[in-house]
């Protein structure tokens, strides 16, 4: 397998961060020994980087949530999978469009929804078991965010295929590459406020309340729920409606909800994905 460079945009983005998180320049700082934040791993010996490492154990056990993984990321080292160009290939896989110089692509998935979604690993044996033909390249998760936004990607899906497959919504893939904290939607005490005013403009409407939605939790391959890293609507808006109304009204007014809460900017930005559910 040919390993000539990738095209430029991706290089450019797996190879940004020219700046730490405070936009002070890495340029002109001793970057040497374990703290080196341009590191290559030379040494890497393919294993999971320990702070995912413990952080997605406390998943398992209840003790963290979405966040903390989100979190442990940000710091951590992840293998994005490069392989020849080659086309479409039959297991899903699709090829982004290479520049003429490049023979190697980054790979890429498609959600359930359409929406295109980066793959990343956190060993390269979870990335050679995915797809065995892809050459595993180590970097910061933060970078392959910055990879995954270059390419328009909204999702990045951690270890696919693997016994636990944890999904980072869009919101949370531009705040690892903002190198910013992440809020999700059904902890942000702001959104609350975002929401009131779009409902209150609907007279029809008694009460709301916003809760996490049917799709936060995943689900390991032997069946085990746990909090966090899944792909369905992240966000429920329970919405308590005046009695008596036809089916058709109802099935206006969440259509005009809908329409108010995706043209605000600010909802946009904080909210991947959204249920909402009716009674009265």
């Amino acid at each position: 397998m040919s390993e000539r460079s990738l095209p430029a945009h991706i290089e450019a983005a797996l190879q940004g961060n020219l700046t730490d998180s405070a936009g002070r320049p890495w340029a002109g700082r001793d970057l040497s020994g374990e703290k080196n934040p341009l590191h290559r791993f030379e040494d890497d010996d393919g294993a999971c980087d320990p702070g995912y490492a413990c952080a997605i154990a406390g998943l398992r056990q209840g003790r963290v949530d979405e966040p903390a993984i989100i979190s442990a990321l940000a710091a951590a080292r992840v293998f994005i999978p490069v392989v020849a160009q080659l086309g479409a290939a039959s297991d899903g896989v699709e090829s982004l469009p290479a520049d003429k110089e490049a023979d190697m692509v980054l790979a890429t998935l498609r959600a359930p929804d359409g929406r295109l979604a980066l793959p990343v690993f956190s060993t390269t044996d979870a990335l050679e078991h995915w797809h065995p033909q892809a050459r595993p390249v180590a970097v910061y998760a933060a970078r392959a965010a910055l990879a995954a936004v270059a390419e328009q990607a909204d999702l990045m899906v951690v270890d696919p295929g693997a016994d636990l497959t944890f999904v980072v919504r869009r919101p949370a893939v531009w705040a690892l590459a903002r190198q910013q904290e992440w809020v999700p939607a059904y902890q942000d005490p702001q959104l609350a406020e975002l929401i009131t005013p779009l409902v209150d403009a609907e007279p029809a409407l008694r009460a709301m309340m916003i809760s996490a939605g049917s799709g936060v939790s995943s689900r390991t391959s032997a069946g085990d729920i746990l909090p966090g890293g899944g792909a369905g609507p992240e966000l429920r808006l329970a919405i308590t409606l005046v009695p008596g109304l036809s089916a058709a009204g109802v099935q206006a007014i969440t259509a005009r909800l809908r329409a108010s809460l995706q043209s605000e900017r600010a909802f946009v930005e904080r909210v991947d994905s959204l249920e909402i559910t009716v009674s009265g």
